[in-house]
């Protein structure tokens, strides 16, 4: 079952390479479109200046022909900003800029204040950019085109990185949507199973009450029933947990210690006599509210587990105490130990190492924490050959 979260995991790691390769795959071929339009627009600008150089020509009388042509080339320009230079940077003519101030369409000169400080601002920032056509018009006379990007171009390369945080977000939702989905599906299934598990142990826990009544008036050695009778007892104990699984428990305030020393006393006298099982219990009241018998599950659950993991031969610690408005429950082994990158997966439903087991116990065990006594159960060091210590915080009844 604990390849299952390998598998898992590592599924996750593909699945987020394969994503971010489609995500620069996706840039690669936008960004080349942008390059691509952008290299459309300075061959548009190449013309627009060409026609600039043949209107320049006509009007000193060298170019032999007719002005109209190129004008009307100039004037079908109504999308990319433009500014002509000489080459002093003085500026000669200005096309499709937002300027601060109108102007006459026709007769754009003199410039206002205002709009001749805009365009100088303009054309400091094209100038550090390579957005700019150099005209010769005679040998000792040269013109400077400059140019922006369109508006069409500029929102083209916006759009691949507002597309893909549109398609982060929707795959988001989505992701939690399923999860929460998800979780809640489990969660019917961990109240079903613990209702019915409750519901078929009924049964024959009455029976078996009935045939302790039974034996003891036989005159069947009480001591030999007292020990049955602790047996039944236990089970309708373990019969009610699983019925408080689904249900808002009934929290009382108890002092931690006692609930811990309770389940732990039960637990010492239940395994083998080659493991040892030490307390160290916080000097003064632990006040918590809590369920004790879903609590003592859990404490109970925590002890079967280091138990397992020394396989019969070593020491169990158990702490409590005080820490930044929380009180504690420390557990620790000295047992085989769990690697780093399980910590998480360990509480998992369907996890164990053993060869036996459903691997429910941790599961149930955060759950009892985590949504019934609102705290928090995590291993809190563990190193592979040396042992673990599970750590359970839960808020103190102040």
């Amino acid at each position: 079952m604990a390849n299952i979260y390998d598998k898992r995991r590592y599924g996750k790691v593909i699945f987020l390479v394969i994503s971010i390769t489609v995500v620069f795959v996706f840039l690669y071929v936008s960004n080349n479109l942008v390059k691509d339009l952008s290299e459309q627009e300075r061959d548009r600008m190449q013309i627009w200046a060409d026609a600039t150089k043949e209107m320049v020509n006509s009007a000193l009388g060298d170019g032999g022909g007719s002005a109209d042509f190129p004008f009307s080339i100039i004037e079908r320009n109504r999308t990319i900003p433009v500014l002509l230079t000489d080459e002093d940077g003085n500026i000669i003519d200005h096309r499709n800029f937002n300027l601060p101030e109108p102007i006459d369409s026709v007769n754009r000169f003199p410039l206002s204040p205002a709009n001749e400080s805009f365009l100088k601002e303009r054309l400091a920032d094209l100038r550090k950019t390579s957005n700019v056509i150099e005209m010769p018009i005679t040998d000792d006379f040269k013109q400077y085109l400059y140019y922006e990007d369109s508006k069409l171009l500029k929102r083209l390369s916006y759009y691949p990185y507002i597309q893909i945080l549109v398609m982060l977000a929707f795959i988001a939702i989505v992701y939690f949507a399923v999860l929460s989905t998800k979780k809640a599906e489990q969660n019917k299934v961990w109240v079903g199973l613990s209702k019915e598990t409750a519901h078929q142990l009924g049964t024959p826990i009455s029976s078996l009450m009935a045939w302790m009544e039974l034996l003891e008036s036989l005159g069947v050695d009480a001591e030999t029933v007292g020990e049955m009778n602790k047996d039944v007892q236990r089970l309708s104990t373990i019969a009610s947990r699983f019925s408080k699984i689904g249900s808002k428990p009934q929290m009382e305030q108890d002092e931690l210690n006692k609930v811990v020393e309770r389940s732990s006393s039960y637990m010492s006298s239940r395994i083998s006599s080659r493991i040892s099982l030490t307390r160290n219990m916080y000097d003064g009241d632990l006040l918590v509210k809590l369920s004790a018998p879903l609590f003592e599950w859990v404490m109970e659950n925590l002890i079967k587990n280091a138990v397992d993991a020394m396989e019969g031969t070593g020491a169990i610690t158990i702490t409590t105490g005080e820490e930044r408005g929380m009180a504690f429950v420390e557990v620790a082994d000295t047992g085989k130990g769990i690697s780093r990158k399980n910590f998480k997966t360990i509480f998992n439903p369907g996890y164990t190492t053993k060869k036996r087991g459903w691997g429910l116990g941790l599961t149930l065990a955060k759950r009892i924490i985590e949504q019934y006594h609102s705290g928090k159960i995590y291993v809190r060091a563990s190193e592979p050959g040396v042992g673990t210590t599970f750590r359970i915080d839960i808020p103190l009844n102040q």
